[in-house]
């Protein structure tokens, strides 16, 4: 008896590059699908949440104290802007009014190292302030390529309007203490800054 031939053919391997691409087909059509169920359940609203006002929960007692001494300076210096802001002083401006009249002499270097601002930032506060007549630069009597920057009378005026303003301001952030917490006070806020100014 003669063999038939088979109809069926026999099943061809597949090569590696094809269970590839398969196995990727495969996947691709299951993320799609998720996609769609995504797309298609019915959202579920989250509940609304309540940010605390500050004084209160982690923006109060609870909080980390590194974030409540920024949160009280960002308050602090928003409330010196608005207090300034008629003088046309702005709070960078004042600090480097307050840091020339303290120590007068300094170089544009120091005064961005001790008014704890850039140098950048510091070159045009000192540009405008010059121009305004406040402030004047002469050179170092023995380095002569160092300018050294003191007060105008038009500066220590200025800075004295200024400090009325600031010190109302200041009031407000020791009411209710006595002498003694406001020293404890100023000797924690100065100790945090010589401890950590090594840090980074």
């Amino acid at each position: 008896m003669r063999k038939t031939a088979s109809l069926t053919k026999p099943r061809s391997q597949k090569s590696p590059e094809n269970r590839q691409k398969s196995r990727s087909n495969q996947k691709s059509r299951a993320r799609k699908s998720l996609r769609r169920e995504a797309t298609s359940a019915p959202a579920t609203p989250l509940p609304s949440v309540r940010i605390p006002p500050p004084g209160s929960g982690k923006r109060g007692e609870q909080g980390h104290i590194a974030y409540l001494l920024r949160q009280a300076q960002a308050a602090t210096r928003l409330t010196l802007e608005r207090a300034l802001a008629d003088l046309g002083v702005t709070t960078p401006q004042f600090a480097v009014l307050t840091m020339l009249n303290a120590y007068p002499g300094l170089s544009g270097a120091d005064v961005a190292r001790v008014a704890l601002l850039t140098p950048q930032t510091v070159g045009v506060i000192m540009s405008n302030l010059e121009r305004d007549g406040a402030i004047k630069k002469t050179a170092h009597p023995v380095h002569g390529r160092v300018l050294q920057w003191t007060l105008t009378r038009r500066g220590s005026d200025v800075l004295a309007k200024c400090r009325h303003r600031v010190n109302a301001v200041e009031r407000r952030l020791v009411a209710g203490l006595g002498a003694k917490a406001e020293i404890t006070i100023r000797r924690w806020l100065s100790k945090i800054a010589a401890d950590l100014q090594d840090d980074g």
